[in-house]
This record gives C-alpha cells, structure tokens and sequence, in this order.
C-alpha cells in the first residue's frame, strides 16, 4: 500500500505506537516524515531506520508540555513540507496515583494534545486546496469508562476521546480529517511496567498496520482489538452501580 499522506509529523516517536507508525509510513511511500521525542538516542535510531526506507526524517527533542516550543516545531515542520498528517500521539501512564503523577498525566495527555492539535488545525484552516490535511490523536480503550485501577489516565483519554469526536464533526466543513485512535494493550514502554493481566496484547508493528489502514479510509473512531471495544462500550452503558461493582473487580492497570 502507498499511504496517500506524504509529509506527517509525529509526536512520541521515540518508542511504542508513535515508533511504529513513523516506520509504517516510511514503509509505505511517505517523503517527509518529522518526529519528536524525549530521547535522543532512541529518536535517533527511529530516524535511522526510517531513512532505511528513503523516507527524509527530521527529528527533534521536544517536550509536548512546552507550548511555544510545540507551536514552532509544527510551523517549521510545514515551511519545510506541507503537512498532511499530524499525530497527537505522545502520552504517559500514571503509575502510582498521586498528586505529581497526576499533574503530569493530565498536563501531558490532555494539553500536550491540544499543544500539537491546535497549531494543525490553524495551519490547515488557511491551507486552499485537495491535498490531505488530517489529524489523528491517541486515546485509549480506557477513555470509553473511568476506571478504579487507572482514574487519571482513564479520564485524561476520556477527555481525548469525546474532544476528538466533537472535533471530527466541527471541522468536516473545512475538510479537516480528525481521527481518534483507541487501541488496547500494546508493546510499549508503558505496558512494559504492567503487572496486571493484559487481554489481546498486541505487537505495536501490528497496531500500526490498524491504525494506518484506517487512516487512509477517514476512519473516525479507530477502537480495537473489537472484544476489548465491545466490552468498554458495553460498561459505559451499564447502570452506574453495575458498572461501578464491575470496576471494583478489575485489576489495576500498573
């Protein structure tokens, strides 16, 4: 397959989902591909690899918390090579839940979305045209249903997932993409500090290969493995106390 987005920039590149989509889309036929992380050398073997493929990369050590730093980073990104995809995908787990952890799992998930979603946006807003301009952001299956073993990072991808959804119908007139990813348990950094079991575990190469198929078909709501997908929907809809005793019994997520 031959991606129809040619020039995409990727938050959290370094490891896990966002490294495997840098790969995805240098595989399939993407020119220029511009990825941050947090660690240098890990981004820049992701970079190395990449180039493997004859994808141009330009990576960059950037923190999705620093606002203005964000904002110049995607300017340049687009002087250098209009973009055509824009991945929200950076994110962190909470581990233990509290006040410093949360802090940090609700500034980096929520408005470390909004500090590569909004500059995207505003740069599409003036782009005339038929080239693809879309968006895509990390949420998670645990955004569908607050949950007991992971209360910040449930809901900081509950406010991701519900944003996204109103934001796809906003921008539709502008012929703005929007997609919001919500896959299960997939082999990163995070997962790798799991202790809790992890149903449908899947290889983040294979993730991608969702995720990416999905992308080109204007996908909204990109949710799986589909068992996982029906069982979150299914408690979200539940009577709050069934759902609340259904909770009680799940393991914690770290």
């Amino acid at each position: 397959m031959t991606t129809k987005f040619k020039n995409i920039l990727i938050t959290g590149a370094s490891s896990g989902i966002g490294e495997a989509m840098a790969l995805y889309y240098a595989e399939n036929g993407a020119e220029n591909l511009f990825i941050c992380g947090r660690n240098k050398e890990r981004l820049d073997e992701v970079k190395r690899r990449c180039e493997e493929h004859g994808a141009k990369v330009y990576a960059s050590l950037i923190d999705v918390n620093d606002r203005e730093k964000m904002n110049a980073w995607i300017v340049q990104s687009n002087k250098k090579a209009a973009l055509n995809l824009v991945l929200a995908n950076a994110g962190v787990a909470t581990s233990k839940e509290i006040d410093e952890n949360i802090y940090n799992t609700f500034n980096t998930n929520i408005f470390g979305v909004l500090n590569t979603v909004l500059p995207a946006v505003s740069l599409y807003a003036k782009r005339r045209g038929q080239s693809p301009k879309a968006i895509a952001m990390l949420s998670s299956i645990a955004g569908y249903h607050g949950l007991a073993g992971c209360p910040s990072y449930s809901a900081s991808k509950a406010c991701i997932k519900a944003y996204g959804e109103a934001l796809r119908v906003y921008l539709a007139p502008k012929n703005i993409q929007v997609s919001v990813i919500c896959p299960g348990f997939v082999k990163s950094r995070i997962t790798d500090k799991n202790t809790c079991p992890m149903p449908f575990f899947m290889s983040a190469e294979k993730a991608a290969d969702i995720i990416g198929s999905r992308l080109e078909k204007n996908v909204g709501l990109i949710a799986f493995p589909w068992p996982m997908r029906f069982g979150v929907w299914l408690l979200s809809v539940l009577p709050a106390h069934v759902s609340a005793f259904i909770c009680s019994k799940l393991p914690y997520k770290v």
